[in-house]
């Protein structure tokens, strides 16, 4: 994998808002955005009972750190409102990282690849679109392979949503 790539994702309030004005606030805290997929809009996952998700992926330019750059996205969520209430509910605004070039961090805060990757059509469309054969760092599959075996049966549509 080439690249640092993060997923953006809410389902509160004025969700595209939200995904703008994080893209923003990404860029005043120095990072760079290289480019961004598609806006979809997606079937909630894990937790079904709540708004549907606009979900977006970037790839970035940063000097940061793999846990630095975490700190910068979780700074971003909190002064766009994000509070963490319950696993899988709902939000204003989630950064996650999916990437960070070939690294893999294991830590208590962070997991690089993200562990959903694999098993998530709202992460890996985005990523199939953007670099569909970059391949995941630990599994060795490229992005159209794993979403080609991803059981994932939720809806995933294509917008017309512009950041």
């Amino acid at each position: 994998m080439n690249g640092i790539y993060i997923l953006l994702g809410s389902n509160m309030g004025n969700r595209l808002e939200y995904l703008r004005e994080a893209e923003k606030l990404l860029i005043q805290e120095g990072i760079q955005i290289i480019d961004e997929s598609s806006i979809y809009e997606t079937e909630p996952w894990g937790k079904k009972n709540q708004d549907w998700f606009l979900n977006v992926v970037l790839q970035i330019g940063t000097m940061l750190e793999p846990n630095e750059l975490l700190n910068t996205l979780l700074k971003v969520e909190k002064s766009l409102g994000r509070i963490r209430k319950e696993k899988w509910g709902e939000r204003c605004i989630d950064i996650d990282i999916l990437y960070f070039h070939e690294e893999v961090v294991e830590t208590k805060d962070l997991t690089i690849p993200h562990p959903g990757i694999p098993e998530r059509k709202f992460t890996l469309i985005p990523l199939v679109e953007m670099c569909p054969i970059e391949k995941h760092p630990t599994l060795g599959r490229t992005q159209m392979e794993l979403l080609a075996e991803c059981p994932d049966e939720l809806d995933c549509k294509l917008t017309d949503y512009k950041l």
